[in-house]
């Protein structure tokens, strides 16, 4: 599902990424954990495609047998949109849509019809129990509405992986308790693969396997490559 080998990521002369090599399997919920600055965002966000790793002549990144960092531009942007989901502790939903215009977004982006779009769209916020929400914007949604509302936008294409980033930073415990049990859920029912990077230890301990991040690096990752 994905491999990444030999991940390295430079800002300047700062060193984030030190070589970070990872294997994940379909339809596994892996969190990744580690202090503030161990390089757990500057990860996903490369395993995410939305940025490359400094020594991209030298490293891997293999996504549904496809090797992205070969990809176009243009090409990856497809890819992106039809394989990946992300999901971000701020929801970044668009203030001036409704709940159900913000789910269909990537569908439209997508090039899918109007009508098959807002079908999936309110089937996903259906299941999430947002039935009663499809014309409230954003403003006019709880902080777990607004956040089930970008986890619909985030599957609307059904993508095969799904990116989390800090996901239930910004709830309160009740609401991040009903969004970790959902990550479950849906990889129960649709068979996404989830890569989150948190620090709620309830959430990591919940994945599957817990990777820890130390100094751009993964120190659990002997371990990890020979079990995926």
């Amino acid at each position: 599902m994905i491999k990444a080998s030999n991940i390295e990521k430079f800002y300047g002369e700062l060193q984030v990424l030190k070589g970070v090599y990872l294997h994940i399997k379909k339809g596994e919920v892996v969190s990744i954990v580690g202090a503030s600055g161990a390089g757990k965002t500057t990860l996903l966000q490369i395993l995410g495609t939305l940025d490359v790793p400094s020594n991209k002549g030298n490293s891997q990144l293999t996504i549904n047998n496809t090797e992205v960092t070969q990809l176009s531009d243009k090409a990856l942007a497809k890819f992106r949109n039809e394989h990946i989901g992300f999901i971000f502790q701020f929801h970044q939903l668009l203030p001036e849509f409704t709940a159900l215009e913000n789910v269909c977004i990537p569908a439209f982006i997508k090039k899918t019809a109007r009508d098959e779009a807002e079908h999936r769209a309110k089937e996903l916020l259906d299941f999430l129990g947002l039935s009663h929400r499809y014309n409230h914007k954003p403003n006019e949604l709880s902080g777990g509405e607004q956040q089930r509302v970008a986890v619909a936008r985030a599957l609307v294409n059904s993508p095969s992986i799904i990116f989390a980033d800090e996901p239930s930073g910004n709830l309160d415990s009740e609401s991040a308790d009903n969004l970790h049990k959902l990550f479950f859920e849906l990889r129960d029912k649709f068979g996404q693969t989830f890569v989150i990077v948190t620090h709620n230890e309830l959430l990591a301990d919940m994945a599957d396997r817990k990777l820890v991040m130390v100094d751009g690096l993964i120190t659990n990752q002997a371990q990890t490559v020979e079990n995926a």
